[in-house]
């Protein structure tokens, strides 16, 4: 049965209000944003998380809402504080990241905000080592889509360092613990201890030495890939069963001490002067 003319027309007039009320909503949606935006950039924070929420509320294809909303989250998020509003923060951070990769898979910014937010709380106390695995695994996402940037390889190898560096300080303690002559943070280890720290530590320690290396492949003077990269042959000296192999660790890492002080020099040397 079709409809009548006066149907139709009316239907017409229904149809072009809503419209015109999905148009209004978009436009107010993105006022919200740019009001938002203006907040985050001044650091007010909570008022940022209201207008991007009513941003997404009034436009919810607008993915740089929830983008932004959740940064604004994560910002607020402070490391290692136990308190049960803090872990919501974060939490809600990964969240309203996860609801962007709902709608866009290969979004990289929100890749990388699951991944830094992940390392933030895997930190602890307590520590929690598969919040960090996990953090990694974000951060090879980012690799498969794009990867020719230097970012992701950097932060693999900083968690990578985390773990190490974690595990070589638990093994000290608990050797020291039975031990008739304690050994310090700076001291050698045992080749007992050494052994157990290579078996337990050793792929960690060389995931993260090739992906630092591959991110000062990818940046020549990527100066905190090199300061990672530093404090990682270090832990490698830890692993090793001979002095001589030792050293040359410790070399190697007190020459990425004096390349990260020369590269820092020269970008105060080239850094434009303020007026």
């Amino acid at each position: 049965m079709q409809p009548k003319p006066h149907t139709r027309f009316l239907l017409v007039i229904v149809f072009a209000a809503l419209a015109t009320g999905a148009a209004c909503d978009k436009l107010r949606a993105r006022d919200k944003l740019n009001k938002g935006v203006q907040a985050f950039k001044a650091g007010q924070y909570d008022a940022a998380v209201e207008d991007f929420k009513e941003s997404k509320d009034l436009d919810p294809s607008l993915l740089n809402a929830r983008l932004y909303l959740a940064t604004a989250y994560a910002n607020q998020y402070i490391p290692g504080a136990p308190s049960d509003e803090n872990i919501r923060l974060g939490n809600q951070a990964i969240e309203e990241f996860q609801k962007v990769l709902d709608k866009d898979p290969n979004n990289l910014s929100a890749i990388d905000g699951i991944g830094s937010i992940l390392y933030n709380m895997a930190g602890g106390p307590p520590f929690d080592p598969k919040k960090m695995e996990l953090s990694k695994e974000y951060h090879r996402k980012h690799i498969q889509i794009k990867s020719e940037d230097p970012e992701p390889y950097y932060w693999i190898g900083v968690i990578d360092w985390s773990e190490a560096f974690r595990g070589n300080k638990d093994l000290r303690e608990e050797y020291n613990k039975t031990a008739k002559k304690t050994i310090k943070d700076t001291d050698s280890m045992p080749p007992a201890l050494a052994a157990q720290f290579l078996q337990k530590y050793g792929h960690v320690i060389e995931e993260g030495v090739q992906s630092l290396q591959k991110a000062m492949q990818l940046r020549p003077d990527y100066d905190d890939a090199m300061a990672y990269l530093n404090l990682l042959y270090r832990q490698k000296a830890d692993t090793e069963a001979t002095p001589g192999a030792r050293d040359a660790d410790t070399k190697m890492a007190d020459d990425l001490v004096d390349k990260v002080k020369a590269i820092k020099q020269k970008k105060m040397e080239n850094a434009q002067p303020t007026s």
